[in-house]
């Protein structure tokens, strides 16, 4: 991984003389030194051939690797005594930043650079192999769905027949089985049937995981119920209101990861017995779990088989090619042998099959495909012996060594979050970006970080967990196997550490965080402060509870106390009661997420955080005031805030042009300046009220703007509805999705946005159009692929052949007045969902399905299908539907 931080550390380098210029006249040519320095080094790790498993090569690279860490510690140390902020000891206030690169170039990097020299003839190879490249290497062509599972069909019949199987009370269902089997994924594939969907109106997934906190999954489970706020509530209260609300509905609740059968003791007494008609299902690796759940009900614990060599062999297939018939005749017989190898553990299957996706990216020529298939059947096979979750994280070793350098650090984060954590793409790429750990090569960073995460999905070493209406990654999860995996070479190399309390004592002691470059808490933050600790090297400091926590008053300011060359302040799960003015002392921070209650403003001294790439902050304010300059946080390319953000009049400066995320700004603060600062915004949101805006907006200079929301906020004594659209020539020109929520626009002005050119995704929200007639027949949206729908009080929907030609997705929620769907829209259509719609437009919509069913018949074989572009349509049909009439 050494190679992986010196190519940050150089490009890190490149921008510090590229934005500090003032602050490093007179060292440039040390910088310049130290670069060469570090770039020998490089070289050195890249020539490197087949030597690297040798332990002379593991200890240089381990010294390369902590030479990154000092290089990169005494910059920053500099930099901010530079600016005449820092406190930290060891650093003259009058120093000269040449003498002290000059220092570090003696001390610390010429020790090791004379022993990457002695050396480099000895481990010189003909280059590195691909597992050490730097350069960017293919990506992978498939990307795993969740529901797309592969096996275990009769267990799947088996279990679905126990939740059909009526009882005179509540049962509960558990799957058993070791780690990597695959019970998460068959449970999650029932959860998403389309008829369990139907039978359970209500259905709660909830993670339990080796920490299990009872409060936090009442919480949870309180959520599908309500929208209010609980968190306040104790635990007695949040019990009661569990009971009750599950006593009232027919429910499908499903415990995945339960660890003890004191866990399930913990829960079972809010489970209301005399519900007959509800089940309850659980996943654990231990049949104890299994035989304690089964006491008072009917279902015996389901012990989850291994799969066979021909199911392993299938999947291994899928995970390749994307379809089994698309296996080369010369691979059958070494890839079914990998297959057996993979000893029935689905997880070890799409590991090794990460691998061999990777292999077949680079040449799909069978005859080198052989050779390299025996290679990675050659070392699987090393692992016969082992215990099955041994061999589970050797194969996980072997994946991780043939990552690019690129990869490895990306991968290797995913330990700082807890056990079945469910992570928002969008701040994973964001906090890759923030760490350093992306280069752009080309294209902007966040395409870059965005494609390494496909990569990892493509491999199989991260899981996707949902996608967007538009197939795009959603969230994803880190099977706990492999969150072992990374936690464990992470804290080998001091990469990361996990901050947790045993029995009252941390774990590792508090005087110990001075080791560390990152640290992930899912402990109790006031004790921890209070042992006063210091983090002289530590770059990120997150925070990632399940649910909020409150940190008293006297030890907010201790986080920039104890971390002065914090980059990365993940705080979002921190109740903050006020902005926390100590964090505008941290110069380096480029990623900072807060949580205010509620507050006025942002103050002016947030202008100093030059290095600040990404801000979000939640709140419960409606609007904010920001104080700070924006146009002097030259590197600010992405600003979130619930809240509308009214900016400050008179600013100077000349930032603004790395802009790219903008939300949620107020009408009255979107002016032609913040226009022509924010000329590469992509994504734009404005709230308030929206009327002040619709007679000045103008977009048209905003080129690379793609995603616009408008939410019109106004207060409840005042006339929510819109007069009318911008005309579509006001629009960004290149908009491709559109939010409209709470306009309460005519229908008739729908037509405007048919103008939009490019428009693909338009979504309209708590009656953004208005009446009970959209007659959309003379209105052709061309290029639409996906609309929503969500609270309409339309009755009627007319429509041509022509007006939808391209829809593949519409979703239509709480329009509960609509009589019937369009049987137009069901020539494109790939997914039709709906929920709280009237029976009659139910019936239309199984008649499109019929349609849709008797046209995809005619294609019955697969070939032809693919061949002449055939796609299988999908219904869902969701809670508080009408019974469609007879």
């Amino acid at each position: 991984m050494a190679d992986a931080a010196l190519t940050i550390l150089l490009e890190q380098l490149r921008d510090t003389l590229r934005w500090y210029r003032d602050l490093l006249s007179g060292s440039e040519d040390d910088f310049r030194e130290l670069n060469s320095d570090l770039n020998l080094m490089k070289a050195f790790l890249s020539d490197a051939g087949d030597g690297r498993s040798e332990k002379m090569f593991k200890e240089i690279e381990r010294q390369i690797r902590d030479v990154v860490y000092v290089v990169e510690d005494t910059i920053d140390k500099c930099l901010l005594a530079a600016k005449g902020k820092s406190t930290i000891r060891g650093l003259n206030k009058k120093f000269s930043l040449a003498e002290e690169v000059r220092s570090l170039r003696e001390k610390k990097v010429k020790p090791v650079l004379d022993l990457v020299n002695a050396n480099y003839a000895t481990f010189a190879g003909t280059g590195s192999s691909s597992g050490n490249a730097s350069e960017e290497q293919p990506p992978s062509r498939h990307r795993k769905d969740r529901d797309r599972v592969v096996g275990f069909e009769d267990e799947e019949e088996k279990l679905m027949g126990y939740l059909n199987d009526e009882k005179d009370k509540l049962d509960v269902i558990s799957i058993i089985g070791m780690p990597g089997l695959g019970k998460t994924t068959l449970a999650w594939k029932i959860y998403e049937n389309d008829s369990i969907r139907f039978k359970f109106p209500v259905r709660i997934w909830v993670h339990v995981s080796q920490r299990f906190n009872r409060r936090d999954m009442f919480l949870n489970i309180l959520r599908i119920f309500s929208s209010e706020d609980m968190s306040g509530e104790s635990d007695h209260d949040l019990a009661q209101s569990v009971r009750e609300y599950l006593s009232k509905e027919k429910f499908l609740l499903v415990m995945d990861d339960v660890w003890r059968p004191e866990d399930w003791d913990a829960i079972q007494d809010v489970l209301p017995s005399s519900n007959r008609l509800s089940k309850v299902m659980i996943t654990s690796r231990l049949g104890t779990v299994g035989q304690r759940a089964k006491v008072g009900h009917f279902t015996e614990p389901h012990n989850l088989r291994f799969f066979t060599v021909d199911e392993s062999w299938k999947l291994l297939q899928l995970e390749v090619f994307g379809n089994e018939q698309d296996c080369f005749t010369e691979l059958v017989i070494i890839g079914r042998k990998i297959a057996e190898q993979c000893h029935g553990v689905p997880l070890t299957v799409v590991v090794v099959g990460g691998m061999l996706v990777d292999l077949f990216v680079k040449t799909s020529a069978p005859r080198f495909l052989i050779k390299e298939w025996e290679i990675v059947s050659e070392n699987v096979s090393q692992f016969t012996q082992q215990d099955e979750e041994k061999r589970i994280s050797k194969v996980v070793e072997l994946s991780y060594n043939t990552l690019p350098d690129y990869l490895r650090e990306c991968f290797l984060y995913m330990a700082v979050f807890p056990e079945e954590h469910v992570i928002p793409a969008w701040m994973l790429t964001r906090l890759w970006i923030a760490e350093g750990f992306v280069l752009s090569k080309g294209r902007s960073l966040e395409e870059a970080a965005e494609q390494n995460l496909s990569d990892l999905v493509g491999r199989n070493l991260l899981m996707l967990d949902k996608k967007n209406l538009m197939g795009e990654i959603k969230t994803c999860r880190v099977h706990d196997m492999i969150r072992e995996f990374c936690k464990e070479i992470a804290v080998e190399q001091s990469f990361f550490q996990e901050i947790r309390k045993n029995r009252g004592v941390f774990e590792p002691p508090v005087s110990d965080v001075q080791k560390f470059h990152r640290l992930s808490f899912h402990s109790d933050l006031s004790t921890f402060f209070s042992g006063k600790p210091k983090g002289p090297h530590v770059r990120s400091f997150l925070c990632l509870y399940k649910e909020p926590v409150n940190l008293e008053n006297k030890y907010i300011s201790s986080i920039p106390d104890a971390f002065e060359l914090l980059r990365v302040l993940e705080a979002i799960s921190i109740r903050f009661r006020q902005f926390p003015a100590k964090v505008t002392k941290l110069i380096h921070l480029r990623y900072v997420t807060l949580n205010i209650d509620a507050f006025s403003s942002l103050p002016e001294p947030l202008s100093q955080l030059w290095n600040l790439q990404t801000l979000v902050v939640e709140t419960k304010s409606r609007s904010i005031t920001m104080k700070a300059n924006i146009w002097k946080m030259y590197r600010l390319r992405h600003l979130k805030l619930k809240a509308a953000i009214v900016f400050g009049p008179k600013w100077d400066g000349e930032g603004g042009e790395n802009l790219q995320t903008l939300s949620r700004l107020a009408p009255e603060s979107f002016t032609a300046k913040v226009s022509e600062r924010a000329c590469n915004l992509k994504e734009l949101g404005i709230r308030g009220k929206l009327a002040t805006l619709i007679a000045t907006m103008s977009m048209e200079n905003l080129g690379l703007l793609e995603k616009l929301k408008l939410m019109n906020d106004v207060p409840a004594d005042s006339e929510p509805h819109l007069p009318r659209l911008p005309q579509s020539s006001c629009f960004p020109p290149n908009l491709k999705r559109l939010t409209l929520s709470n306009t309460f626009l005519d229908w008739e002005h729908a037509s405007t946005l048919a103008e939009i050119k490019r428009l693909e995704v338009l979504k309209l929200k708590n009656n953004a159009f208005i009446g009970t007639i959209w007659n959309a027949a003379a209105s052709v949206f061309k290029n639409l692929q996906l609309l929503l729908i969500i609270e309409a009080n339309i009755v009627k929907w007319v429509v041509s052949a022509n007006s939808f030609p391209y829809l593949s997705c519409l979703v239509l929620k709480n329009c509960d007045k609509l009589e019937h769907i369009p049987i137009e829209l069901g020539k494109s259509l790939e997914l039709l969902d709906i929920e709280r719609v009237l029976g009659s437009a139910v019936a239309s919509a199984k008649e499109m399905e019929k349609v849709k069913k008797d046209e995809e018949e005619k294609w019955a074989e697969e070939k032809e299908r693919r061949s002449r572009g055939g796609v299988q349509f999908k219904l869902q049909i969701g809670p508080g539907c009408g019974r469609v009439p007879n």
